[in-house]
């Protein structure tokens, strides 16, 4: 058991009597060198989607949201020396933290969790977790923004400011900026459905890439596409997002094998996908995943 009892009773003890130590344990982090591993890709687990409600895997609505069994997952995850590190919201992070999980790992900060799942205002995501200057005070690695585009929805407006805003905050203080730009649209009963055809990403792309003064330090993280010619609409570092499992592992990891061969290709961020398989072998889930990457790199 990575999380024993002696290790979660001493978080929580932490927790409720020594708020101090978050800050500490954020100064005591040993930072690598590089956001790249030495074969030149990027490999993070993604552990902010509670932060926007969206707790669900498949069937059970409620799947992420048993604390205890989310850090158990994520410390097998970053056991693996092949998984570069962890993007995530305050909360999580700070437990990873607080176990000691984040030692010369890669660690995103996730910035704008206000839109929450299934809310009236959903699109209109604010930021709510992470701002540049925490990012920066707390010696963190860079920062991810969502941005859903719904042209038909004008809330988008102000999270394509707020966004443009945090590129530029992050690139002063030289903070890469992770933007997952996603076109969606409304279908008739008013829910929010993903487009997945070449343009729409490509249109996504071109627009996540021209945000802020300047885009120096800004990656891309999208769904890998079917279509790779999707990702010749930028030169910009590209990870690809594995997104929500299909229940059908092989199928999900082989899709992401022909997009990881891309030029602009550096690595992958995936979340439920290997945190939690149908399985329930985590371990295995992101030795598969961190051997797709291997053999398309």
């Amino acid at each position: 058991m990575y999380l024993t009892d002696e290790r979660w009773r001493e978080l929580l003890r932490l927790r409720g009597t020594e708020p101090e130590a978050v800050r500490r344990a954020y100064a005591a982090r040993r930072r690598r060198a590089s956001l790249l591993s030495e074969r030149g890709t990027l490999f993070l687990v993604a552990a902010d989607h509670p932060a926007r409600g969206a707790l669900g895997v498949g069937s059970d609505r409620t799947a992420m949201a048993d604390r205890r069994t989310l850090l158990e997952r994520l410390l097998i995850a970053l056991d693996n020396p092949a998984v570069d590190g962890v993007l995530g919201s305050p909360d999580v992070v700070e437990e990873l933290l607080l176990l000691g999980a984040l030692h010369d790992k890669v660690v995103i900060g996730s910035m704008n969790r206000g839109g929450l799942a299934g809310a009236d205002w959903e699109i209109e995501d604010r930021f709510t977790g992470y701002d540049a200057q925490s990012l920066v005070d707390f010696g963190l690695d860079g920062g991810k923004m969502l941005l859903r585009l719904v042209d038909s929805d004008p809330r988008t407006i102000p999270t394509l400011q707020a966004c443009a805003s945090a590129v530029s905050e992050l690139a002063a203080h030289g903070l890469m900026a992770m933007v997952e730009p996603l076109p969606y649209h409304r279908d008739a009963s008013g829910s929010l459905v993903m487009h997945k055809d070449s343009a729409s990403l490509q249109r996504a792309i071109t627009v996540a890439s021209g945000l802020g003064v300047t885009s120096a330090y800004t990656w891309l993280k999208i769904p890998a596409p079917e279509d790779i010619s999707v990702l010749d609409a930028t030169t910009l570092p590209v990870l690809m997002l594995g997104g929500v499992p299909s229940g059908d592992p092989a199928a999900d990891l082989a899709a992401w094998g022909g997009a990881l061969r891309h030029e602009v290709s550096r690595g992958l961020v995936v979340g439920r996908s290997l945190l939690y398989p149908p399985d329930g072998d985590v371990a295995g889930a992101v030795e598969a995943a961190a051997m797709i990457l291997k053999e398309a790199r």
